[in-house]
């Protein structure tokens, strides 16, 4: 009988899933506020609370952050990661003190202490890649001048991850000094390595992974990234950044095909992931919240705006491109919920799950919009203040890019 309810419990999470996606791409916007919602709507305190497959679900949510950031890795190569770092670290520094002081400063004036400030700060701080590119795609500007500036900018929070996550863990999990920072110590040495591994071996992984039959791709590939996101977490380091380094250490024919392969599972995981991640979040402790959240979402909106024009003036890129870049970063998703997933699993302040679900909520809305009509409306607004009329563009829409974007063309 139990199995019998598992199994209409969690086929019936799978097909409302595919339906709400449905309705996502006819309304042109991103899933993740639907499965969040759904999430609010089937965990503690929703309509109809779920039972049977609610430990299924949490353990399908674990997979699902391995896959995102697999995924994510896969994007890259160790020497792109390795050439971001040397060009573009003064948009990284200005990205992380523009976005993540204002988190600090408002899980601070809410009274919540030190650690709730840090993990806050992570979920204000950084940008949704998987939106960001899907915004992309839908807006046809994967090539234009701004897009590889705004994709330097998500590598360099990507990579901050790998140092990030190890040290809330530890905050998190209220461990000594000297502990927290040999945690921190064995991250960085376990990322430097295989970012050396990957860039002076890393077409002997590929060879050993790499297999002409799609079956034996996927399982030697799947049961590698959990093994080493295993192994990352018995170690003190966040799984995800170990299946992250993974998805680096992989290249070429073999990056191409596990991408292909592995796309539909992690499209699968990753809505699990965000359903349970609204399964334990009391729809009732969001509107005590719902006002810091909007302000916060609106403040850091305006910082995610500005940190991409900065970028792409340094860049040489021409104003509407300098705003269309802003613009783009605005959405939050995927890692913001991580983030703050791993503090309400910690238990260390209960109002900060609802408020980083609103947070993402709001800006996961919004972002599309930004992508979209921040350029235009800036444009609008130079107009009515030029003296003759017309918008003042001192450098040219098509002006000198960077070199080719940071990451594997498909």
């Amino acid at each position: 009988m139990h199995s019998a309810v598992f199994l209409i419990e969690f086929g019936a999470i799978i097909l409302g899933l595919g339906l709400l996606g449905r309705v996502a791409g006819r309304l042109k916007f991103s899933p993740i506020p639907l499965y969040l919602l759904a999430g609010l709507a089937f965990g503690t305190g929703g309509l109809l609370p779920l039972g049977a497959s609610e430990e299924f679900v949490a353990i399908g949510a674990e997979i699902g952050v391995i896959l995102l950031l697999l995924m994510l890795g896969l994007e890259y190569t160790a020497s792109d990661l390795v050439s971001n770092l040397k060009t573009q670290y003064p948009a990284g520094i200005v990205d992380f003190t523009l976005n993540a002081l204002p988190g600090a400063a408002a899980a601070l004036l809410l009274g919540w202490g030190p650690v709730a400030a840090v993990v806050l700060a992570g979920v204000t701080w950084i940008s949704s890649s998987g939106v960001i590119a899907k915004v992309m795609g839908d807006l046809g500007r994967l090539g234009n001048r701004e897009t590889p500036v705004i994709l330097s900018i998500l590598v360099l929070e990507d990579l901050a991850m790998a140092v990030y996550l190890p040290i809330i863990t530890a905050l998190l999990a209220g461990v000594s000094l000297a502990a927290g920072s040999l945690t921190l110590a064995i991250a960085l040495g376990v990322a430097g390595a295989v970012l050396f591994v990957a860039v002076r071996y890393g077409r002997l992984i590929s060879r050993f992974v790499s297999s002409d039959d799609p079956e034996k791709l996927l399982l030697v590939v799947l049961g590698l990234t959990l093994l080493v996101a295993g192994i990352a977490q018995q170690l003190q380091v966040s799984a995800a950044v170990g299946a992250f380094l993974v998805g680096i250490a992989l290249s070429g024919e073999v990056a191409e095909g596990t991408h292909t392969l592995l796309s539909p599972l992690r499209d699968l995981f990753a809505a699990v992931f965000f359903v349970f991640f609204g399964l334990h979040t009391d729809p009732a402790s969001i509107p005590p919240v719902l006002l810091p959240a909007l302000a916060l979402a609106l403040v850091t909106a305006g910082t995610k705006i500005a940190t991409g024009y900065w970028a792409a003036r340094r860049a040489g890129i021409g104003v509407k491109g300098r705003w269309r870049a802003g613009g783009t970063l605005v959405a939050r998703g995927e890692f913001s919920i991580v983030i703050a997933g791993l503090a309400v699993t910690a238990g260390i302040e209960p109002a900060l799950g609802p408020l980083a679900t609103a947070y993402v909520l709001i800006l996961v809305v919004i972002g599309p919009l930004t992508a979209r009509y921040t350029q235009p409306l800036a444009a609008w607004f130079a107009e009515r203040r030029s003296p003759g009329g017309r918008s003042a563009d001192p450098v040219p829409d098509d002006a000198a890019a960077l070199p080719e974007p940071a990451s594997r063309e498909r």
